[in-house]
């Protein structure tokens, strides 16, 4: 499989192609001054506690309180809540945690009135962006992310990704990090990690152990309610944690964030420098790479299948659900269930990549053509299982029930991405109506008339639609030759086959258009 990162910065922000095999897989939008992303950490002032959810809301800045159950304040949330007080008060120096007594674990069915109070200063993490109308969903259980590992402050457990199955080299990567891992902290050792060296592990480590030094400087002088830690940008962020060697080519749009982005790939991976790529050609990097016209094919209430059959998509404050149509695939000469089955796993395929485009989560409803046989319908469900292991957003998929849905809970972190497909009627602007076609010459001699008379324009050619320009210059006393006794001078005439009927412009002599 060829993986390629298609990265077009713009002054409104950047966004993130994944191609995989030419085909669009994820996108991924930045805004300029976006705050609250995911692992952005703020030193939370708790607004209110409520008993009944078990959770308390937050000040994190936000229009909305962000919300923190009880479950999310993590088990050593005493010790965290113990290191902001001295901290705040200037009583000890120092940034690791060597010398800071933990506290015991909090109690699992605990209630969160019996850690947290009203006004207590608490930092917290980001770990869902605010989406609709509700406000960040928290974590106060930190931890810090790298390419390799994952920094986890007071605890002192070392745990594997479960996709590391060799039982050698788990222990191998264990030894490794218990030789230089800092004591009260925990680490969790990425998939990536499997195969790696001593050093690269180590530096892995102390960037992120500087990140966390950096984090506990700023404690005392953070305002309530303020970041005191950010991730870093999206892009980055991507190419941490997909960055590997399946991947070819990196192109960026913009010589500045080439510096940056390969400087970090440089930092991160240094064999891998050289796939990074600054784009140069006239054309936007979009349309070059075809990544915008699969944007517009791809969004939208309904996604067409290469044979025929079609998704119709629609989204709910609850759930999204997915339709899928066999369109003129009902014409196929094989058997209704064959037929069936041969669409709903070309829908499959396409539902899997939609769900990873879009970025859709909570919960998701598919309504697939129905099959009679039992073993038709495990045969789907076995493929979309397989289909789904590239999504890295942790998911659950049950068995397609006896109504022929199947249901996809997916993590949701982030807003879905929304990209609107259709484009509003220049002839109408929108309003379902243009002005009667009667008047249009009227309208185009009135404004020659100005142009020619009032501001003295030599030169000046007429853009119009095919049949106006036949209209106006066909047959022997036609327009164009009155309007030449009348102003005395030739007015050129320009057919323009992609204007609507009643549309037409002015050009000067300097191929300029002539505002209105």
């Amino acid at each position: 499989m060829v993986k390629e990162l298609i990265i077009n910065s713009t002054p409104a922000g950047v966004t993130i192609a994944l191609i995989e095999d030419k085909q669009l897989v994820e996108l991924h939008k930045e805004q300029i001054n976006t705050n609250y992303a995911v692992g952005d950490i703020y030193l939370g002032r708790i607004k209110k506690i409520m008993p009944g959810l078990n959770a308390a809301f937050v000040d994190v800045g936000y229009e909305k309180d962000a919300f923190l159950h009880y479950f999310d304040l993590g088990p050593q949330v005493q010790s965290l809540i113990k290191l902001t007080k001295i901290k705040r008060n200037g009583s000890v120096t120092g940034t690791l945690l060597d010398n800071l007594k933990l506290e015991a674990d909090i109690n699992k069915a605990g209630k969160i009135s019996d850690v947290l109070s009203k006004n207590m200063l608490l930092p917290v993490q980001i770990a869902k962006e605010p989406i609709s109308t509700k406000g960040p969903r928290l974590s106060s259980d930190i931890s810090i992310a790298g390419r390799y590992v994952v920094l986890v402050p007071f605890s002192n457990t070392i745990s594997v990704s479960k996709k590391i199955k060799s039982n050698t080299e788990r222990n191998r990567l264990k030894k490794i990090i218990e030789s230089i891992k800092p004591q009260n902290f925990g680490v969790i050792i990425r998939t990536v990690s499997e195969g790696r060296g001593v050093a690269e592990m180590q530096k892995d480590l102390l960037d992120l152990i500087a990140k966390w030094e950096n984090f506990i400087k700023k404690v005392p002088s953070t305002e309530p309610s303020k970041r005191v830690w950010g991730e870093m940008d999206r892009s980055s962020t991507l190419i941490r944690d997909i960055l590997n060697p399946d991947f070819t080519n990196v192109y960026v749009s913009t010589p500045e964030l080439y510096d940056d982005i390969r400087s970090y790939v440089h930092d991160i991976s240094p064999e891998m420098e050289k796939i990074v790529k600054l784009y140069k050609q006239k054309e936007p990097i979009f349309d070059h790479f075809g990544v915008e016209k699969q944007i517009k094919n791809a969004f939208g209430k309904t996604v067409n299948l290469p044979g025929g059959a079609y998704l119709v998509v629609e989204h709910t404050e609850a759930l999204h659900v997915i339709d899928v149509n066999s369109g003129n695939r009902t014409a196929s000469k094989e058997n209704q269930e064959e037929n069936a089955l041969q669409v709903n796993k070309e829908a499959a395929k396409e539902i899997a990549r939609q769900l990873r485009l879009r970025d859709m989560g909570g919960i998701v409803v598919i309504d697939f053509i129905d099959m009679h046989k039992p073993t038709n319908r495990k045969i789907l469900f076995d493929y979309l299982r397989e289909l789904m292991l590239l999504d890295r957003a942790k998911h659950t998929i049950l068995p397609p029930s006896k109504f022929g849905l199947v249901q996809i809970t997916r993590q949701r972190v982030r807003p879905e991405m929304n990209i609107v497909t259709v484009e509003k009627c220049p002839a109408c602007d929108g309003t379902g109506e243009i002005k009667a076609s009667i008047v249009l010459m009227d309208d185009i001699e009135n404004n020659l008339n100005y142009i020619l008379r009032e501001q003295n324009e030599k030169g000046v050619t007429l853009c119009v639609h095919p049949y106006i320009e036949a209209y106006i210059t066909k047959g022997i006393f036609n327009l164009q030759r009155r309007w030449f006794f009348k102003y005395g001078q030739w007015i050129k005439v320009k057919a323009q086959s992609s204007y609507y009927l009643t549309e037409f412009h002015f050009i000067s002599a300097k191929d300029e258009e002539i505002k209105l």
